[in-house]
């Protein structure tokens, strides 16, 4: 799919609409590199007219040579005949004036008959992975997991990520990154059987960190009419666009989450550490269970893991009966970036709950995990040391599931 880089949102968002659906948009020219380092499929690269000339004429250059079969189509402010003539010996595939936005999408259709005839057609349908973030009780943090994870999961724009709000009642997504949407989910009700990435990309929403989101309902009353086969299309359509779609649930065994779950590849369950909520958690393990739901591929989150509160991470094992992938400690700096609309993995990379966060999304991605070292006191714990090849195996995606 296209990928995008330009620094000014208004200017990506204008962009976006003339390029195909699923088209993807970073703001710096590492994190498209990073983009195309996960993505070795890629066809054309578009340089937005607020990316300096002299850089955009680098990357011409550079990919010209390290990727000849990824097209550069360059957009600029003002087309005269020195900078056409710059931007042809860089190996640019096409200058367009950033007034003319029609003929960028002719530019990309163009770059991707190239790249059939220099590769032949793309091959194997693209699908992604859908990570269901749950828990049977609420007010434990589960939100904040879901956008946090699904920010690590972009890794700065390097995967394509949807975040879809199926709290169909109260979702808070998109408030919590203080996102105010123009569509939400109830405008694909009644589309169970024409629902294509077209329609839903209309649907969607950007964060300014390259994240979709997919918004819940504004009102409690529209939850009854989005029905299970919805949900299904919805998430079987994303993974066909996505690299990874992060659904966030509401915390109950409703038709909704059960289909949800049933189209998981990986499934995070955040506890707290009180009695009620491991007593919850471990009835929601036990169904999980007994529905064969991403059997070998859950996660299991503790939120606030204080051992001031005289339970470790070692007796919830013992009473769940399954590892603990992460630990996140209390801290009042998440909850500050949680209320300032700004999470803590983009807020404060370095805090010791982000670092916990994106070791997680590592897990999730198959890519290796070092053993984490503690910040600021706090505690954290994803695949350390000789555990880290059990959990990557024990992690990697299930065989034939259904797209």
């Amino acid at each position: 799919m296209p990928v995008l880089v330009e620094p000014d949102a208004p200017t990506v968002t204008s962009l976006l609409k003339a390029m195909p659906s699923g088209a993807h948009g970073v703001n710096t020219p590492d994190r498209m590199m990073a983009w195309l380092d996960q993505h070795p499929d890629e066809y054309v690269v578009v340089l937005g007219p607020d990316v300096a000339l002299d850089v955009a004429l680098g990357i011409c250059e550079d990919l010209r040579t390290s990727r000849p079969t990824v097209s550069v189509v360059l957009v600029v402010r003002t087309l005269d005949t020195p900078t056409l003539t710059q931007a042809m010996k860089s190996g640019a595939r096409d200058v367009i004036q950033s007034d003319d936005v029609a003929a960028v999408g002719t530019a990309i259709r163009h770059a991707h008959e190239l790249y059939e005839a220099l590769r032949g057609p793309a091959g194997a349908l693209h699908v992604g992975r859908v990570v269901t973030v749950f828990s049977p009780k609420g007010g434990v943090g589960k939100t904040t997991m879901a956008v946090n994870l699904a920010l690590a999961l972009t890794a700065g724009g390097a995967r394509k990520v949807c975040l879809v709000d199926l709290d169909l009642a109260f979702g808070d997504v998109a408030i919590t990154m203080q996102l105010f949407p123009t569509h939400s989910i109830e405008q694909a009700v009644g589309a169970e059987d024409s629902l294509d990435l077209t329609m839903l990309d209309g649907l969607l929403t950007r964060h300014q960190d390259s994240l979709m989101i997919l918004a819940a309902p504004p009102h409690p009353d529209v939850r009854e009419r989005i029905t299970p086969v919805l949900v299904s299309r919805i998430l079987r359509t994303l993974k066909e666009g996505f690299d990874f779609v992060v659904v966030d649930t509401a915390p109950s065994f409703d038709d909704q989450v059960l289909t949800a779950l049933d189209e998981t590849d990986e499934c995070v369950v955040v506890a707290t550490l009180d009695v009620p909520t491991l007593k919850n958690v471990k009835v929601a393990l036990e169904t999980l269970e007994m529905l064969d739901i991403a059997s070998g591929h859950r996660h299991l989150v503790l939120n606030r893991a204080d051992d001031a509160v005289g339970i470790s991470a070692d007796k919830v094992e013992a009473i769940l009966g399954m590892p603990v992938s992460t630990q996140i400690a209390t801290s009042l700096d998440i909850a500050a970036a949680t209320n300032a609309g700004s999470p803590i993995v983009v807020h404060d990379p370095r805090h010791a709950g982000s670092e916990a966060i994106r070791a997680l999304a590592r897990v999730l991605t198959g890519e290796p995990v070092a053993a984490p070292t503690p910040l600021h006191g706090e505690v954290h714990r994803a695949g350390g040391s000789e555990d880290a090849a059990k959990q990557r195996s024990l992690f990697r995606r299930r065989k034939g599931v259904a797209s």
